[in-house]
């Protein structure tokens, strides 16, 4: 289901208004909400990918970027979920209440026992070269998950006996006033709970979870790129009542000496020799695959680019591949010795006037700056 599109997903048309939206959620998030599908991992994880998939289509700003670009173009906002707008979370907060607690009565509070003190989803960064990258590879995954601990099913408190927090006084809230303006957070104590452990659970030092070490293979798409992310499912941390979250794989590509990658483009930089840029000769050149043969123009100038259609990176979803750009450099001789200097001189001489081309171009202007000086 992760590979569908968000409107696939919540078995809407792309042309579909905010209305056919909302119902077309409401229908699925009821469908598949983890309280009336108690225990079932695949409709748990369906409701997952109904909510990602609301938060993006109900933003107009959202949206528009993801009819554009895809998930991928969601990156810089939170690519897939990570920083959504207050409007879309109030909006499925009062969802949620009129589904559930039938339509009034307020927002149903969680039982603090059965609350996990920490994200099910999790993330782990990955250092790849850029030839894996560029091919794409499987790589182990090294890593830690949490888990509850058993001894004090995940409360952090000794026997899971818990009691109501003082400094919120259990209301998972505590209050600041600054002149006429009350301001409200998370209760740093509880954690927003409303309890706290009366004496800390001895096994897990009051934590609430051990950390398990574990890996996993990934099998990484060619054309992965810094900043892309690969979720593997059902690999991240365990909660109280076994409910596993996902993992994320967060990648950053090294960058290799040679070749520049730009998207899916690839620039590399090519020295030539004057003479070969002037004479335009054909010289062979690096590529991601092997060689190429590179025709230089008669007279190629230092900087001038030469484009090799399709010969960059494979699109990480399938949308062709870049170009690779050759910059040429032309390189001159650092010393002469008699033999070249009078070769250079002969060849000069061989092109006339051609070869003195400032003479013409700067004759009237010297005549001009000599006026300025007549008195």
């Amino acid at each position: 289901m992760e590979d569908l599109s968000y409107y696939e997903i919540l078995e809407v048309s792309q042309s579909a208004d905010k209305t056919t939206i909302k119902k077309a959620y409401r229908a699925m998030a009821k469908k598949y909400h983890p309280d009336k599908n108690p225990g079932d991992h695949t409709a748990e994880h369906k409701f997952k990918l109904c909510n990602e998939a609301y938060q993006c289509l109900s933003d107009e700003k959202q949206r528009s970027i993801y009819d554009r670009y895809g998930k991928e173009g969601l990156q810089g906002m939170g690519g897939g979920g990570s920083r959504r707008s207050s409007r879309g979370f109030d909006d499925l907060g009062s969802m949620f209440e009129e589904m559930f607690n039938g339509g009034g009565g307020g927002r149903r509070r969680q039982n603090p026992a059965d609350m996990d003190k920490y994200p099910l989803d999790m993330n782990v960064d990955m250092h790849i070269s850029f030839n894996e990258a560029v091919f794409g590879c499987e790589k182990e995954v090294k890593y830690s998950y949490k888990q509850a601990c058993s001894d004090c099913k995940g409360t952090g408190a000794k026997n899971a006996k818990l009691s109501t927090c003082r400094q919120c006084d259990g209301q998972g809230q505590v209050y600041m006033k600054q002149g006429f303006m009350t301001f409200s957070q998370t209760c740093p104590a509880c954690q927003g709970t409303g309890s706290a452990a009366t004496d800390s659970c001895k096994s897990c030092r009051g934590k609430g979870y051990d950390e398990v070490k574990d890996s996993v293979k990934v099998n990484i798409p060619a054309g992965i790129d810094t900043g892309n992310r690969l979720r593997v499912s059902g690999q991240g941390n365990i909660g109280k009542k076994g409910s596993r979250g996902d993992l994320y794989v967060t990648f950053e590509v090294e960058q290799d000496k040679h070749f520049i990658r730009d998207d899916n483009d690839v620039y590399i930089e090519i020295p030539v020799f004057f003479t070969q840029a002037i004479t335009g000769e054909s010289i062979t050149i690096p590529s991601l695959t092997g060689e190429l043969e590179l025709q230089l123009d008669v007279g190629t100038r230092d900087k001038q680019r030469f484009t090799f259609r399709n010969e960059g990176i494979a699109d990480v979803h399938g949308h062709g591949k870049g170009h690779l750009i050759a910059i040429i450099n032309i390189q001159y001789p650092k010393k002469l010795n008699d033999e070249q200097k009078e070769l250079l001189s002969k060849l000069q001489v061989s092109f006339g006037i051609e070869s003195t081309p400032h003479e013409g171009v700067l004759d009237s202007a010297i005549e001009k700056m000599k006026g300025w000086f007549k008195k």
